[in-house]
C-alpha cells in the first residue's frame, strides 16, 4: 500500500472514531480528540467539559472504551486520556453542538443564535460568527449570520487563532447546519491592525 493510501485510510479511521466520541460522550459535553502516535500504542485525547462522566467511577468507564476503541477500529493498545474545557462557551465545537441540540428542540433559530453569540462574547472572546443554515421557517433553505466582535475569516490567523466547530440538527423540516468560529485572542500586531480598520471607518463615517 502506497504512503499516500496508508494516510487516506488513517484519516478516515481517525474520522469515523472521532464521529463514535462524539456520539459516546455527547452528554459530557464533548469537544474533540486529538491522536499521538507513540511507540507504546495510540494515545487519544479526550476534551469534554464534564471530564468526569467520560472517566467513570475508578476510570473503569475509560478501560472499556479503550477495549471497543481497539475491537471496533483496530487500533492497538489505545491510551485514553481526559482533559477539560473549563469554558464551553470559548469552544466552538461545543457551542456548535448546543446549538444544534436548541434547534432540534424547536428554538428558533434567531433567538438560538442571538443567545449563543451574547454568551461567547461574555465568556471573554474577542469575536464570535454562528452560521445556521437549511429549511429555517421556509419552504427554500436559507442562511443566517449572527455574530459580534471582531473575526478573521481567511489568512494566517484565521487558520492558527480561529477555533471553528460543525454540527447538524435533525429537525422535521429537514437538516440544519451549524457553523461557529470564536477568536479567543488577539495578537498585538493584529490589534494594532484592527484599531487602525476602526480609525479608517469612523473617519469615513
Amino acid at each position: 500500500m502506497g504512503v499516500e493510501k496508508i494516510f487516506v485510510k488513517q484519516g478516515v479511521k481517525e474520522g469515523q472514531l472521532e464521529e463514535y466520541l462524539r456520539k459516546k460522550f455527547d452528554r459530557a459535553g464533548y469537544s474533540h480528540a486529538e491522536f499521538q502516535r507513540t511507540p507504546l500504542g495510540t494515545r487519544i485525547i479526550i476534551y469534554a467539559h464534564r471530564p468526569g462522566i467520560v472517566v467513570g467511577r475508578s476510570g473503569r468507564k475509560l478501560k472499556e472504551i479503550a477495549e471497543e476503541i481497539r475491537e471496533k477500529f483496530g487500533i492497538e493498545n489505545p491510551m485514553l486520556d481526559v482533559r477539560e474545557v473549563e469554558n464551553p462557551y470559548l469552544d466552538a465545537q461545543i457551542v456548535a453542538n448546543r446549538v444544534a441540540k436548541a434547534l432540534e428542540r424547536g428554538i428558533h433559530f434567531k433567538k438560538v443564535g442571538n443567545y449563543y453569540v451574547q454568551r461567547v462574547m461574555e465568556a471573554g472572546a474577542v469575536g464570535v460568527l454562528i452560521r445556521i443554515a437549511g429549511k429555517l421557517g421556509g419552504e427554500k433553505a436559507k442562511f443566517f449570520k449572527f455574530r459580534s466582535g471582531y473575526i478573521k475569516h481567511s489568512g494566517h490567523y484565521a487558520e492558527t487563532l480561529v477555533d471553528k466547530g460543525y454540527a447538524t440538527a435533525l429537525t422535521k423540516p429537514g437538516v440544519i447546519g451549524v457553523q461557529v468560529k470564536i477568536l479567543k485572542e488577539m495578537p498585538s500586531e493584529l490589534l494594532i491592525r484592527f484599531k487602525e480598520e476602526e480609525d479608517g471607518d469612523s473617519k469615513n463615517e
